[in-house]
């Protein structure tokens, strides 16, 4: 999966960008959001120098859940349909499997959009209009945040876990919704799922960061884009939610690419980046956080 994540990423964003002039951005490497273990947890800050539109996309560096570092002078190509548009792009990384698991992952997402905000005047961003994107692995911590976010803890003694960790836009591909049918415990989990040490949860964690689970009213619009030829994420995670979305009323839209699997190629990978910067042009306007 984390493999996979590179290529078609790749594949993803770059087909939108191949035969357009790319848009100048600052580049803010290395931006520590906090600290655990000893370590630094951090993300690269893409900026545009003109028209920057206030609004800001995360981005997941997580594919199977492990999240690996590269110069951002190299990626930085790969947000220029958002950063084209005028959206400072953030780039995160979590802790990385195997050393640590999902739970870990998603608290430290968590944190990074509560710094993000609580320096919001820093990055020359709105705090009401954050965005997150992400694929595979990365898809699941976007729906995280999503669906199970939180206002934070006034009485906390660390300022940034006081700050909302909500966002108002999601975008996620081929993300998997309903951990409880991966994990080690679950009876008929795909065998392929043995590969990712992420997955080795209990079901009573995997239940717990399951986004399917936490689905409510006041989510935020969530765009989902799945192919129905995925073998290692099924469809029917996507098709789930969004019924899910449905039921409660969420803004939200699951556009399913026919013979696609796990990654876009070619016009289903072009398709795809337009429909996700046009999700977020839509939902994060400065009108639309009013």
């Amino acid at each position: 999966m984390h493999k996979q994540l590179s290529t078609s990423l790749l594949a993803l964003l770059i087909v939108t960008t191949v035969h357009s002039v790319q848009a100048e951005v600052t580049i803010a490497p290395d931006v520590v959001y906090g600290h655990k273990d000893g370590l630094a947890m951090t993300c690269d800050v893409f900026t545009p120098t003109e028209n920057a539109n206030g609004a800001a996309v995360l981005f997941m560096v997580s594919g199977g859940w492990y999240s690996s570092w590269a110069p951002p002078e190299k990626t930085q190509h790969m947000f220029a349909p958002l950063t084209n548009k005028g959206f400072t792009v953030f780039a995160v990384r979590h802790g990385s499997s195997p050393r640590f698991s999902i739970p870990d992952a998603v608290a430290d997402v968590r944190r990074s959009v509560r710094f993000i905000r609580l320096n919001a005047e820093r990055f020359k961003i709105d705090p009401n209009r954050i965005g997150v994107f992400g694929m595979s692995a990365g898809g699941h911590l976007s729906l995280m945040l999503g669906t199970a976010s939180d206002e934070g803890n006034p009485d906390a003694k660390d300022p940034v876990e006081r700050v909302s960790d909500r966002v108002n836009a999601v975008v996620a591909y081929v993300a998997p919704t309903d951990l409880r049918i991966m994990v080690k415990d679950a009876p008929d989990r795909l065998p392929a799922y043995a590969r990712f040490p992420a997955l080795e949860l209990d079901m009573q964690s995997a239940e717990a960061d399951s986004p399917l689970v936490h689905v409510t009213a006041d989510d935020p619009p969530t765009l989902l884009l799945a192919g129905d030829a995925d073998d290692l994420v099924p469809i029917q995670h996507s098709r789930n939610i969004q019924s899910a979305f449905e039921k409660a009323k969420v803004t939200s839209r699951l556009i399913e690419f026919q013979g696609a699997g796990h990654g876009f190629q070619g016009d289903d990978a072009k398709k795809a980046a337009q429909d996700m910067v046009a999700w977020f042009e839509t939902h994060l306007a400065a009108d639309a956080a009013k």
